[in-house]
């Protein structure tokens, strides 16, 4: 053949074996139109941006269903956030027809067919953030596009009230909150409504949030409106404790104690963790000199502590503070100060809370299965010339970066050793949401993950270098024993 008619042979096959495109995808609102993303030979991602999955909610009241549109809508632009406060308070942005979610699917030489479906909760202290996540030169933080091309799955991530608007209650049928939630839940709904549509498994849904997302993940497993929608959830430092707008036992979708109601999460499969210094950014909030080169004083972290403790003891507690400084010895090292008020911080905002909700699913479940971990990958921004110290591990967020695939959408940041947890983490995750076991799916893992029992507590360690000696035990047991045990049972002093 000469080489005039073998290139044109080669660009006829090659135009012949172009992958696939959803292209107007029927929804029941009506007609959408994403964008689709070619991939490399071969591959895809039809990309839908702003659907409505209700319509623009009342003040203080539940989601309605969207009335619908009668032209093709044109779901290539995210959508506005949800009415909230700037990090400083200073001015507010976004607004209340916010209801939108977006979707990623991935494809081949044909258009996918019955994928296993991630829906994303953004966290934010119930009180910011937004379905795409920051955004830096067009690199949205929550961009699905690394997850459902690396796994083979679809991403949808969803909008949903914060503040005031989504989370204000007065604890009566007047204003019984939630409102928040709701919206979650008619976005689950939704999906199992409509996801069949854009090539995805109704029977397989896996919910996955980060911080008030771990905690709103847990909780929409726990809610009985949920109830046959969700397959999976994988809630990922969840936090819930301290918040001053977030969700309550309002006798509906939370009817009582949420320990009360992990009977509801009985057949769903559950992956929970949190990172190795989760509350390194609150302790600096309470303790400046935590992230500076100033001295921390002692009786600094002691009042943390009693803080936490909300009024009891004297005795006991400083007993209890005594098991966090025993390695201490008579002159402690400003490090070692510091990193003992992070880590009792990060056991009883995080570690224990999820350690607690663990053990509950772990007792509870009948077909569902549970898995636990600890991220300790340290932050990137330790270092020479860079703001925290040496010896600051996993921070709150960090984990983030590597879920949705960073180190691969912005390479230069980033170094081998990144790129490869991101796609350890991204293959245990989606393999999860296919099967529900992280070990079993179509992405290769290094290292196999035990499931977690009540009795022998097991956890894996993620981290850049791991392998089968990071596979532990009742992580921290005795911090957590004291935190959802014996702090609950102390006396407090009496009041005269």
């Amino acid at each position: 053949m000469e080489p005039c008619g073998f290139l044109l042979a080669v660009g006829l096959f090659l135009g012949s074996t172009s992958a696939a495109s959803l292209g107007v995808v029927e929804t029941e609102g009506g007609r959408v139109q994403g964008t689709n993303v070619r991939l490399g030979l071969l591959r895809s991602l039809d990309v839908f941006k702003g659907i409505p999955f209700a319509a623009k909610p009342g003040t203080f009241e539940k989601p309605k269903p969207h009335p619908g549109w009668k032209k093709t809508l044109k779901a290539t632009k995210y959508a506005r956030r949800c009415l909230q406060k700037s990090i400083l308070q200073t001015s507010s942005f976004g607004g209340e027809d916010c209801l939108h979610l977006n979707i990623w699917v991935p494809h081949g030489l044909y258009v996918s067919f019955n994928l296993p479906v991630m829906v994303w909760f953004y966290g934010g202290g119930f009180m910011v953030g937004g379905s795409m996540g920051p955004n830096f030169l067009d690199n949205y933080l929550y961009s699905g596009q690394e997850i459902a091309a690396r796994g083979n799955v679809i991403v949808v991530s969803v909008g949903y009230r914060l503040g005031t608007l989504g989370f204000l209650s007065s604890g009566d049928s007047q204003l019984p909150g939630n409102y928040g939630l709701w919206d979650q839940q008619a976005a689950i709904a939704w999906v199992h409504r409509n996801i069949r549509s854009f090539g995805g498994d109704p029977d397989n849904i896996t919910l996955f949030g980060e911080s008030a997302g771990g905690a709103s993940v847990s909780l929409q497993t726990l809610s009985p409106y949920n109830k046959g929608l969700v397959k999976r959830a994988i809630s990922q430092n969840p936090l819930i404790n301290t918040l001053v707008l977030s969700p309550v036992v309002d006798g509906d979708f939370v009817p009582e104690d949420p320990v009360r109601l992990f009977h509801n999460a009985a057949d769903i499969d559950y992956l929970a963790g949190v990172n190795s210094m989760d509350a390194h950014l609150f302790t600096a909030q309470d303790i400046a000199n935590i992230s500076k080169k100033e001295d921390v004083s002692v009786d600094d972290v002691k009042m943390l502590f009693r803080s936490y403790a909300k009024g009891k003891g004297q005795a006991d507690l400083d007993a209890a503070f005594s098991e966090y400084t025993a390695h201490w010895g008579p002159r402690p090292s400003q490090d070692q100060v510091k990193i003992t008020a992070v880590e009792f911080s990060t056991d009883y905002l995080f570690l224990a809370p999820i350690q607690r909700a663990l053990n509950l699913h772990a007792a509870t479940a009948k077909s569902g299965r549970t898995y636990s971990y600890l991220l300790s990958e340290p932050s990137l921004l330790t270092g020479p010339g860079r703001p925290l110290h040496h010896w600051v591990g996993a921070d709150h967020t960090d984990d983030l970066q590597y879920v949705f695939g960073k180190p691969f959408t912005s390479p230069k940041a980033y170094g081998d050793t990144q790129r490869d947890l991101s796609g350890y983490i991204i293959s245990f995750w989606t393999n999860f949401a296919r099967t529900g076991d992280p070990n079993v799916g179509k992405s290769k893992v290094p290292v196999t993950w035990p499931k977690f029992t009540s009795g022998d507590q097991k956890y894996l360690e993620l981290n850049a270098k791991m392998d089968r000696t990071y596979v532990g035990q009742k992580m921290r047991a005795g911090f957590v024993h004291f935190w959802t045990d014996t702090l609950p049972n102390l006396p407090s002093p009496p009041k005269y």
